[in-house]
């Protein structure tokens, strides 16, 4: 995880702008820029190159003529690891030659993130294979399909002759994958056997798919059908030979996977936490710490957990027995009694989830228009809410964001999980539309891509939990600016920061205390009262993504507590859109760091003339 999102700080810096304006000759080869800000953009733009799919996925490049890269997927050959390990240690030494005391505060701030990035890493290398790179979640057997969907724009002869060209390579790359696979097992580095049927699942009904029925021909199919410069022929002939590349490239590289998850579920077992793996306690305390960018350990973080799930049922049960709800026999029973009322629930059917995403899109165009008073900066990225697609909704997410495209060409997305209308209560809507859209992923993620003065590593820096927990943030701030208008939509804003606390102690419980994944279930489903298939689908999830899910209530806690710091600090003072300046104008970073910029923020305040 730490490995790939620097991939992604070093491909998402590649600007055509920079490259014209700041990359002279000498800056681009001397072994010490003049600029500090040059020194730190070119080492992420050289890696940039080694990775077509996310420069696809920026969508920049297409904009001046270049589009070589849109023929290509990426080499995922393990053997380059080496190489980029390598590649950051020269880059550690080139950075401490830059003084302290010759940077202003920006840049030394610059500096201590890329630091922190870098130690990171330099402890997360013999770690390097403590993951499960074909999972229900995020796997790479879904990644592909996701990707063309999603990513690579059809517009011309040309971006569909590179789209067959990607079909060809998809057996290439998980031959790739396979070595990675492979290296895991050698290791003991066994995904659990619920994860591998899981897996197995999704692939057997992807390669059943009819060839003219499988994402990859309908997604290319409506992209030319929308586009303006195809002839009849150029779509006959572009679609049989589409048909051809999914029977035999892409359907023959799924059957590598289902062939070797076979042979390999006859080994895994069922136990689920990080403590069965190698050195599994040290890798899951160097999770917790990347992802909270804290030194919490796990049992301080698991009994925030407990603390704030207490504090939150009894806040929840206030507010049930004002609506008349049965509080007599605790939590458990009045949620269940609450949710089940069925003006909550939407039609199970084409329609309902028709309405569902239009509800989503009025929710989040009434906030957008409503937040003058909180914000003086918004992003100039547009948004827009879309169904997650259909053939990995079972295992998928309830919700995500994708951030949009730098040259302005795709939105800011927020995917819906529509698989079971039972999952999306209306009470819950406005909550986790402000999460992933308007004022959280949106807003803070947008923003940041957008700071033009600020370089790269700053931009798209990858700390989950200053960026979770701003969208939980960003949940509260909704209520306290009057968008959940009811006591049902403050039921919804309290269920889903219960969910973040309950997180605490589920996934210390699973990869700490050794809790099985039914005892996870039962924990999460007794403090909750969500659905089953949610609750399922949530702990399995934080089973193969350990660590990450603490870092959202984390992250909410210190935010708040900044708050409350610069409204104690400064009095009459206080701006709230000028503390969201600070926090936003930024870019990501641990929550130590953002608590120097909120120090910064209000040390100025206060010498500013009244």
């Amino acid at each position: 995880m730490i490995k790939k999102t620097l991939k992604w700080i070093g491909i998402s810096a590649l600007s055509i702008t920079t490259l014209g304006a700041s990359f002279a000759a000498h800056e681009w080869y001397a072994e010490k820029p003049f600029l500090f800000r040059a020194y730190l953009d070119r080492a992420m733009v050289k890696m940039a190159f080694e990775n077509p799919e996310t420069l696809t996925s920026l969508g920049f490049l297409e904009s001046i003529g270049i589009k070589g890269h849109n023929a290509h997927l990426d080499d995922v050959d393990p053997a380059n690891d080496k190489a980029l390990f390598a590649e950051l240690i020269t880059f550690r030494k080139g950075l401490m030659q830059y003084q302290d005391a010759d940077l202003d505060e920006n840049q030394q701030l610059s500096k201590d993130i890329a630091i922190y990035l870098l130690d990171m890493l330099d402890e997360f290398e013999k770690y390097q294979y403590h993951n499960y790179p074909a999972n229900q979640m995020f796997g790479i057997q879904s990644a592909f399909p996701s990707f063309m969907e999603s990513s690579h724009q059809v517009n011309t002869l040309e971006d569909a002759n590179n789209y067959l060209s990607r079909l060809g390579e998809v057996k290439r790359k998980y031959t790739q994958h396979l070595i990675g696979l492979e290296k895991r097992e050698s290791l003991g580095i066994i995904p659990p056997r619920f994860v591998i049927d899981r897996v197995l699942d999704e692939m057997r009904s992807f390669v059943a798919t009819p060839s003219t029925e499988n994402i990859l021909y309908t997604s290319l199919q409506s992209k030319m059908d929308k586009a303006d410069s195809f002839s009849a022929e150029d779509k006959q002939t572009i679609l049989a030979k589409t048909d051809i590349a999914i029977r035999e490239s892409v359907y023959p590289a799924y059957g590598l996977f289902i062939d070797y998850f076979d042979k390999l579920k006859t080994t895994a077992g069922t136990d689920d936490g990080y403590w069965r793996l190698p050195d599994g306690d040290k890798a899951y305390a160097l999770a917790l710490r990347f992802f909270t960018t804290t030194n919490y350990s796990a049992d301080e973080i698991h009994q925030l957990g407990l603390s704030e799930v207490a504090r939150i049922h009894q806040e929840m049960l206030a507010i049930f027995k004002a609506e008349g709800v049965d509080i007599s026999n605790g939590y458990l029973a009045a949620m269940n009694e609450f949710s089940a009322r069925p003006e909550f629930y939407y039609e199970d059917s084409d329609t309902g989830r028709e309405q569902i995403l239009a509800d989503y899109q009025t929710i989040l165009d009434e906030i957008d228009q409503g937040l003058g008073d909180a914000f003086n900066i918004r992003p100039k990225a547009g948004m827009e809410v879309v169904r997650i697609p259909e053939f990995k909704e079972k295992t998928a997410p309830g919700a995500y964001y994708q951030a949009p495209s730098l040259d302005g060409s795709r939105p800011g997305r927020f995917f819906a999980n529509l698989y079971d209308t039972k999952t999306t209560p209306k009470y819950a809507m406005r909550t986790l539309a402000y999460h992933e859209g308007i004022p959280g992923h949106h807003f803070q993620i947008s923003i940041a891509m957008e700071l033009e003065d600020m370089p790269f590593i700053r931009r798209f820096a990858p700390f989950t939990a200053y960026i979770e927990g701003w969208a939980l943030y960003a949940e509260r701030l909704a209520y306290e600016q009057g968008f959940q208008k009811t006591p049902a939509d403050n039921i919804g804003r309290l269920t889903d920061e219960l969910l973040r606390a309950v997180r605490l102690v589920v996934d210390t419980g699973l990869h700490h205390k050794r809790w099985t994944r039914e005892q996870a279930i039962d924990y999460m489903a007794n403090n909750t009262g969500r659905a089953e298939r949610d609750v399922v689908a949530e702990i399995e999830r934080y089973i193969v993504m350990p660590g990450q899910a603490t870092s959202y209530k984390v992250g909410m806690m210190k935010i708040l507590s900044l708050r409350q710091k610069a409204k104690d600090s400064l009095g009459d003072k206080f701006d709230l859109r000028e503390f969201h300046d600070a926090v936003l104008k930024n870019g990501a970073m641990p929550l130590d760091l953002l608590e120097r910029v909120i120090d910064s923020y209000i040390a100025a305040k206060q010498s500013a003339p009244a």
